[in-house]
């Protein structure tokens, strides 16, 4: 091929790279009730066992729903992306994002565990850096609830995040960091907000299907879940104040689960051992509305 007209072959595929790759989800529910995703891709960089990734199966906790399966593979290394993972096939942003799961059970087989359980956003763009929230669980202690943003660019990214037991009604801390100065500094005021959480009685995210979700504003990002018996939605964080800490640009809308080596849960420090058996989250949906112009 001619030197001219290679250069305007690759330029044509280059745009139409472009387009497929700058292209946004509108308002969506995947109910995983096929053995196919419309909307996501799957996306594990580690072992390819065929029994990690599963669409459309029976939950094998709740007659009657149809799930999207994980298991992990207990010879797989650390790290996130290592296990099962699924990935939006285009862009999501401003939008509430809500997911109805049940996560794996470990802690009576495994008390050591260490695993991770993600529900989260996630993209890298050059010149923005990092924009990520996340809702995440950790198996060695179900009842506590991890959220936050992680934005910046790599070496120097900044964290907002929450830690709660939901279970006891305690927050364990609402903090501001950075991973290059070690800086770290609690919230307060309007960024703390609300302050203190009622304790869900027998709150176990491995015990039964909840529904989480969040709200992301340019201004603010509320986490929320829906009480399991009156339906009520409870705040966990409502981010505020600022824009510290919250992404502003595209991101892709994603879920994980994987093995952790060197993040143990808040109760319990030993919590890093590799998992002994292929545990199993089940993921009933997951949802996105995009937020309309001026939408609050």
């Amino acid at each position: 091929m001619k030197p001219r007209i290679l250069s305007a072959f690759l330029f044509f595929i280059s745009l139409i790279t472009l387009s497929q790759t700058d292209k946004f989800h509108s308002s969506f529910k995947e109910d995983f009730s096929d053995s196919t995703s419309l909307h996501f891709r799957y996306g594990s960089t580690g072992n390819k066992s065929e029994f990690k990734y599963k669409l459309g199966v029976d939950s094998p906790t709740e007659p009657g729903t149809k799930i999207l399966s994980f298991k992990i593979d207990p010879k797989d290394s650390a790290g996130a992306g290592r296990g099962p993972e699924i990935i939006s096939k285009e862009f999501t942003h401003f939008g509430t994002y809500s997911a109805r799961l049940k996560v794996p059970a470990a802690k009576s087989i495994q008390p050591n565990v260490g695993a991770v359980v993600g529900y989260f956003t996630y993209h890298v763009d050059s010149a923005p850096g990092l924009s990520e929230i996340d809702f995440e669980w950790l198996l060695g202690d179900p009842t506590v609830i991890y959220v936050g943003t992680w934005t910046g660019h790599g070496g120097a990214l900044r964290r907002v995040g929450r830690i709660i037991n939901l279970a006891k009604g305690i927050v364990y801390e609402t903090i501001y960091r950075e991973t290059d100065t070690g800086f770290r500094t609690p919230l307060s005021g309007i960024q703390n907000q609300p302050e203190t959480i009622a304790a869900i009685e027998e709150y176990d995210a491995s015990t039964q299907f909840y529904t989480y979700g969040f709200d992301w504003y340019e201004d603010r990002i509320r986490w929320w879940m829906l009480h399991p018996i009156s339906g009520e939605k409870i705040v966990l964080w409502d981010y505020q104040g600022t824009t510290i800490g919250i992404p502003q640009h595209r991101t892709l809308y994603r879920m994980n689960f994987w093995h952790t080596k060197n993040w143990a849960v808040e109760t319990n420090p030993n919590s890093l051992e590799k998992p002994i058996q292929p545990y199993e989250l089940e993921v009933d949906w997951m949802s996105y509305i995009p937020f309309k112009s001026g939408s609050k």
